[in-house]
C-alpha cells in the first residue's frame, strides 16, 4: 500500500522551540518512509490548509530541518483562526476533507495550545463522520503553560529562563540608580488568565530583598491599596521595588486592568498596558520616579537564552506524536508526566485532545504566598527545573545564526476557497 502523507502546522503564539517539534515530527517522519511519504506543513497554520497552500518539507535538506531546533518563530507560519463546529461551518471542514483527499493526507499534526487541541480534536471528529480516515495528533505548545494534563508546556521553560534573568538584571540596574534616580521598575509579562510567567519572574528572587520583591498575578484579585502600602515598604527597605505583573490582571470586580476592548481571532480580549497603568499608579500615588517594559514577543522569541530542558522536551514531543499517529491512536496528544524532582526526571505520557481542548491550568493557591505577592518554595521547586541547561543556537559575525526554510509550494490541485 502506497504510505500516506502528513500534514503539519503551527497554531497560536510561536515560541522559541516550536520548531524544534517540527523538526520532531519531519526528521521521524523521515525515518518511516515506508509508513509515511511526504509532511507538508500548512503555511500559516489552519489556514493553509484551507485554502490549499501546501509547503513541500521534503524539498529541506536534512540539515535546515536539524537547524530547527536551534531557531525561534514559527518556520511555516502560524495564525489564530478558530474552526467553529460542524454544525455551524460544514464548509470549512468539507473543504479541509477535500484538501486531504486531493494530497493524499492520512496524518495530521496540530501543533499549538487549549484552543489548537479544539481544531485538531474537531477535525479528527470530521473525518469519522465524512466518512474520510485521519489520523489527528495534536503536539502542545504554549507559553502560557495553561494546558490542563501535561506537567508543563514546550515554550514555558524558555520563556521563564528568559523573564527571571531579564527581571534579575533590571533587578541589578534599578539597585545602582535608585538613590538619585528609578526608584520602581515594573515589568508586564505575558498570561491572561495564568500567572506562571509572572511566577517564573520570582525565580530571580533568592533571598529577601532581591529583584523582583512584588509579583502581580490575575489568579489575585488586584488590591490598589495593599499594593501600594508593599511598595512604599520595599522602597524603604530596600532602596528600590522591581515589580513583575501579568498582563492579565484583574480588579476587584473581576475586569482586566488593562482590556482595550478589542477581540483576537480565537474571541480572546486583546490586552494591553497593565505594566502601564501600574507603574503611573506608583507615580501618582507614591512619587517615585519609574521605569516600566513589556517583555511582549522578545519573551517568547529569545533563542539565544533558551532552557535546554525545555528544547529537548519540545523535540521529543514532535518525535512522540509521529510514533502515536504510526500506532493508529487517533484524536490524542503526547504530554510530560513529571517522575520526580531532585533529580529532575520526566517521561511522555498520552492524553485525550477531548479532555485537553478549551481548558486551562491556573496556578494552584498554594503556588503562591499568603499575601498573593510572590512565589512559595512548593512552586520555586515545581519551576526550576523548566529552566535548567543552556543550549545556545550558533552564532555568525556576533549574532544568532538562524535557518529559512525554502518552504516550497505544494502544486495546488483544487479550485480557490475563501475563508
Amino acid at each position: 500500500m502506497k504510505p500516506k502523507n502528513a500534514f503539519y502546522a503551527q497554531s497560536g503564539g510561536v515560541t522559541a522551540v516550536i520548531n524544534a517539534s517540527a523538526a520532531g515530527v519531519i526528521e521521524t517522519a523521515r525515518t518511516h518512509r515506508n509508513r509515511i511519504g511526504k509532511v507538508y506543513a500548512g503555511r500559516d497554520g489552519i489556514i493553509g490548509a484551507l485554502t490549499e497552500d501546501l509547503i513541500d518539507t521534503s524539498r529541506e535538506p536534512a540539515s535546515a530541518i536539524s537547524r530547527l531546533k536551534t531557531t525561534p518563530g514559527g518556520a511555516f507560519g502560524s495564525c489564530r483562526y478558530k474552526l467553529k463546529g460542524i454544525d455551524e461551518n460544514r464548509a470549512h471542514y468539507e473543504r479541509l476533507i477535500e484538501v486531504f483527499r486531493a494530497h493524499d493526507i492520512g496524518y495530521f499534526f496540530y501543533n499549538g495550545g487549549n484552543d489548537s487541541a479544539d481544531t485538531a480534536w474537531k477535525i479528527s471528529q470530521v473525518g469519522e463522520k465524512l466518512g474520510y480516515p485521519l489520523i489527528c495528533v495534536g503536539i502542545p505548545k504554549t507559553v502560557d503553560n495553561d494546558l490542563a494534563i501535561t506537567d508543563n508546556c514546550p515554550g514555558f521553560g524558555s520563556v521563564a529562563k528568559y523573564v527571571a534573568t531579564s527581571i534579575r538584571e533590571a533587578g541589578f540596574d534599578v539597585a545602582s540608580m535608585a538613590k538619585t534616580s528609578t526608584r520602581v521598575f515594573v515589568m508586564e509579562v505575558m498570561g491572561r488568565h495564568a500567572g506562571w510567567i509572572t511566577a517564573a519572574c520570582g525565580l530571580a528572587a533568592d533571598r529577601e530583598g532581591d529583584a523582583p520583591q512584588i509579583l502581580l498575578f490575575p489568579e489575585i484579585q488586584f488590591d490598589e491599596e495593599r499594593f501600594l502600602e508593599r511598595v512604599k515598604k520595599v522602597v524603604e527597605r530596600d532602596g528600590y521595588c522591581a515589580i513583575a505583573v501579568s498582563e492579565g490582571l484583574r480588579n476587584r470586580e473581576g475586569k482586566f486592568l488593562s482590556e482595550t476592548g478589542l477581540k483576537d481571532a480565537f474571541g480572546h480580549s486583546q490586552l494591553g498596558g497593565a505594566g502601564e497603568i501600574i507603574a503611573k499608579l506608583v507615580k501618582d500615588r507614591l512619587k517615585y520616579k519609574y521605569h516600566w517594559a513589556l517583555a511582549d514577543y522578545l519573551q517568547r522569541a529569545a533563542r539565544h537564552i533558551a532552557s535546554k530542558v525545555d528544547v529537548e522536551q519540545s523535540y521529543k514531543l514532535g518525535v512522540a506524536a509521529v510514533k502515536l499517529a504510526l500506532a493508529g491512536k487517533n484524536a490524542v496528544m503526547p504530554i510530560i508526566e513529571r517522575i520526580s524532582n531532585t533529580p529532575y526526571r520526566w517521561r511522555i505520557a498520552v492524553a485525550n485532545l477531548a479532555d485537553i481542548a478549551n481548558k486551562e491550568k491556573m496556578m494552584p493557591r498554594d503556588f503562591i504566598t499568603e499575601d498573593g505577592f510572590h512565589i512559595t518554595p512548593k512552586c520555586r521547586t515545581y519551576l526550576s527545573p523548566l529552566i535548567q541547561g543552556e543550549a545556545p543556537p550558533p552564532y555568525k559575525n556576533g549574532l544568532p545564526d538562524y535557518v529559512k526554510l525554502k518552504n516550497t509550494p505544494v502544486p495546488k490541485k483544487l479550485p480557490p476557497f475563501k475563508i
